[in-house]
């Protein structure tokens, strides 16, 4: 999460100031962040662009969509939203793009995997460090199935990508999230039900590496790597933690719940007393705000997307007021909220071509729909991230 770069008085001073001086609309920056989308429907995917609307959320497209990979299928910004990381999955790269001045994209150069089929991407508060999990380690494939891996790339001074390293882990890793603070990795790997599990590491905040924290193994049985970790439900499709770093959540896909566990100090993981939470059908994907006290799930199944408001002081979620079940696009897959208001939420809708947008009450998590939503895609979105404008400040995280 980005740190503020303009506490909110000064912001709200240099507003007032500009009204004293009657400075015309044309003067102000109404675009407050941009929205990159992946799209997989063309060979090499596509990568939409958008600029948000400071006033009413809207979306505007901008520049044309940019090239990518082969199957882009996530993407995640650099800290300081200066940087997008896309992660093609049939390519087995990661692609860098720096965002310009009126937030159109550039490529920056593309790194190969140390593995096959990757599946999810975080990077680390300090932007010094990106994570991709893929499914297959050298040797396996989907003719020969075997464990999968996490891709550990070094973030250099330009934002471009250093040598590669892997951490083993078990079948099918799908997700990754990177502690706020605590300096804690946690992966989601989605084995066949009764193993799918979290797994846990302490990262070394110099050189990246992980290592197992207590509830994790990662062992070698008859030359395959066998990992066990934290029970994570049926079928897990999707991680976050919350941004003070106590509390992580998990989407069951098969379960249609949202499993939420307390971080320890050692940074194992223990399920919350009162839960799973119930969702949608088949729940693909979430996202928390940036302050902390929302959490939002997507629903690919039933269409729609559901709040909760979150307990700052146990992390349980509970529904929030107006966000039940609320309608969007059809086939969604991924969800984000904008880090500079925190009031804008958008979803990739895989089945309709469309990204939709919501606007958030911050003080009960009600939903409504932004003009003019959904907006067109390039055909068959896969994820999206949002990023402030750099005139904009971000919100500001504190444990």
């Amino acid at each position: 999460m980005n740190l503020n770069r303009m506490s909110g008085i000064t912001k709200a001073s240099i507003v007032s100031l500009a009204m004293l001086l009657g400075l015309s609309a044309c003067t102000r920056d109404y675009t407050v962040a941009y929205v990159y989308m992946t799209t997989s429907k063309t060979s090499p995917g596509l990568i939409d662009q958008y600029a948000v609307d400071y006033e009413s959320g809207a979306l505007t497209p901008i520049g044309t969509p940019v090239a990518a990979g082969n199957d882009p299928v996530t993407l995640v910004a650099s800290p300081n939203g200066q940087f997008i990381y896309v992660v093609n999955q049939l390519d087995s790269t990661v692609q860098v793009f720096a965002v310009q001045g009126n937030g159109t994209l550039v490529s920056k150069g593309t790194s190969p995997i140390a593995g096959t089929l990757p599946t999810a991407v975080a990077i680390d508060p300090a932007g010094k460090f990106l994570y991709v999990t893929f499914t297959y380690q050298a040797g396996y494939s989907a003719a020969k199935p075997g464990p999968g891996g996490v891709a550990i790339f070094p973030v250099n001074a330009d934002s471009s990508l250093g040598t590669v390293s892997t951490v083993n882990v078990g079948n099918n890793p799908v997700g990754v999230t990177v502690s706020y603070f605590n300096n804690f990795v946690y992966v989601l790997d989605q084995e066949p039900s009764p193993k799918a599990t979290i797994l846990g590491f302490a990262q070394n905040a110099s050189t990246g590496a992980l290592t197992p924290v207590p509830g994790t193994t990662i062992t070698t049985v008859a030359g395959k790597t066998v990992a066990t970790g934290y029970a994570a439900g049926v079928v897990p499709s999707a991680i976050a933690e919350e941004q003070t770093a106590r509390f992580v959540y998990v989407t069951d896909q098969a379960a249609n719940q949202l499993i939420g566990y307390v971080v320890l100090s050692s940074g194992a993981l223990s399920p919350m007393v009162n839960g799973p939470f119930a969702t949608g059908l088949f729940p693909a994907n979430l996202t928390i705000d940036p302050r902390g006290r929302l959490l939002y799930v997507v629903n690919y199944n039933a269409n729609t997307i559901e709040g909760y408001a979150l307990d700052t002081a146990t992390g349980t979620p509970s529904g929030a007021v107006g966000a039940f079940a609320t309608a969007i696009g059809t086939g969604p897959t991924c969800v984000a909220i904008d880090p500079a208001l925190g009031v804008y939420l958008y979803t990739s809708n895989n089945l309709d071509n469309t990204t939709s947008g919501e606007k958030l009450t911050p003080g009960t998590g009600g939903l409504i729909g932004i003009q003019n939503s959904p907006f067109p895609s390039s055909g068959s979105p896969t994820c999206l991230t949002v990023v402030a404008n750099g005139s904009h400040s971000t919100e500001l995280i504190t444990p």
